[in-house]
């Protein structure tokens, strides 16, 4: 078996470096990783999902971290990884009605505080959906 791959790789890593953020390379464009060009090449649908998968994972952890967590069904728990995801975890933590109502376990007053936000004026139909699975049974699906 050849070794250049390894070879390539490490010579690759050696002189783009790596970098967690974009930033502009020497020729002006938008770099990620260890070089990637994000203007020219951008990433694959099977990079968009990798990373898709990692962002609700890591909303899931920051998720569980709420007592109220455990009691939520399938539907209620995603619609919250839907707002976690498209807020972040600080604006997440705005909600402070919506999680006491969470804590309560009063989820149609949960829903009522999603649609009673901001983020609803901003999101429209993504407010709307989030607030229909807090209210939504277990095992039905929207």
């Amino acid at each position: 078996m050849s070794s250049y791959p390894k070879i390539a790789e490490a010579l690759l890593r050696h002189h783009e470096g790596l970098s967690l953020k974009p930033y502009h390379c020497t020729a002006g464009k938008q770099t990620i990783g260890f070089g990637r060009n994000l203007d020219d090449k951008g990433i694959t649908a099977d990079e968009a999902a990798y990373l898709l998968h990692n962002d609700i994972v890591e909303c899931e952890v920051d998720l569980m971290s709420f007592g109220y967590w455990q009691h939520l069904n399938d539907n209620q728990k995603a619609g919250l990884i839907d707002l976690r995801f498209c807020v972040g975890a600080n604006g997440f933590r705005s909600f402070r009605r919506m999680k006491a109502a969470l804590g309560r376990g009063d989820y149609q007053q949960a829903a009522s505080e999603v649609l009673d936000s901001k983020f609803a004026t901003q999101t429209g139909n993504r407010a709307q959906d989030i607030a229909d699975l807090l209210t939504l049974e277990e095992g039905a699906h929207a």
